[in-house]
């Protein structure tokens, strides 16, 4: 066997170097590789972890006088409705009127109208009849003082057995009802008692002789200034606003008094 060569050499070397040079890549490769599944699966993790805690929250709003509310996906003790209307002047107005409910007055009542409240139910609703230094009052699906949800509720309040003392003063919220009904002779066959549903009212001015006789369940809080611009628009002979007077949606939320 003859001898290698200076050539055979130097291709050897080179081969080996070119080998070397491969390997090297393949490392670089793999790191590169690495590096971007790790960075690819902590931002999988980040997001898992980030995206349902900003989705779980709720924005912040801010109120006219600075007292900031979030809307709660569950019943709370608080509702807002956002209303508006037009005044006597034709400028249109929009304002909040919050709502703080008496659970340990009128559990019942507070039950049905957080039910409505969560179903959307009062959202473009209109206040069908509004009586200045009375009060003003919605919640009518059909807008004319006959309609309501599909289901009526015990009246809580004295007349009817039950211990109810919230006095209707201005800005508690209370439920609308059925008068007596009187048979050919003039008997009572039906007071009326139990035929609340979907209709409330706002307490424009104190009106003690609602006492007793209706369901109150809870009070403003917030917006007594959108109740008294309601309150002041032209009616007309069965006292239903000239111009639309609307509850544009009825939501819960966390508010702090």
């Amino acid at each position: 066997m003859g001898k290698k060569g200076p050539k055979s050499k130097q291709k050897r070397l080179e081969q080996e170097k070119l080998a070397q040079e491969s390997a090297l890549r393949k490392e670089r490769t793999k790191t590169i590789i690495a590096i971007v599944v790790g960075v690819v699966l902590t931002a999988m993790i980040v997001c898992a972890i980030v995206i349902p805690i900003v989705l779980s929250e709720r924005p912040t709003y801010d109120l006219a006088d600075k007292k900031s509310y979030t809307v709660s996906k569950t019943a709370t003790n608080y509702v807002k409705l956002n209303v508006s209307y037009t005044d006597n002047d034709g400028k249109k107005h929009n304002g909040d009127i919050i709502i703080k409910l008496n659970p340990e007055s009128a559990p019942i009542t507070v039950a049905n109208f957080q039910k409505l409240v969560g179903e959307g139910f009062y959202d473009g609703l209109i206040f069908h009849r509004v009586i200045e230094g009375f009060m003003i009052q919605g919640g009518d699906p059909l807008g004319n003082g006959t309609g309501g949800s599909d289901q009526n509720i015990k009246g809580e309040f004295s007349a009817n057995g039950v211990n109810n003392l919230i006095k209707h003063e201005r800005g508690v919220i209370s439920m609308a009802r059925s008068g007596e009904r009187q048979d050919y002779y003039g008997n009572v066959i039906d007071y009326g008692y139990d035929t609340a549903s979907s209709q409330f009212f706002i307490v424009h001015q104190t009106t003690a002789s609602l006492d007793g006789q209706y369901a109150a369940f809870g009070h403003v809080v917030f917006g007594m200034d959108s109740v008294d611009g309601i309150a002041d628009v032209k009616t007309n002979n069965n006292n239903k606003p000239l111009r639309e007077a609307k509850i544009e949606s009825a939501v819960f939320i966390n508010y702090t008094e």
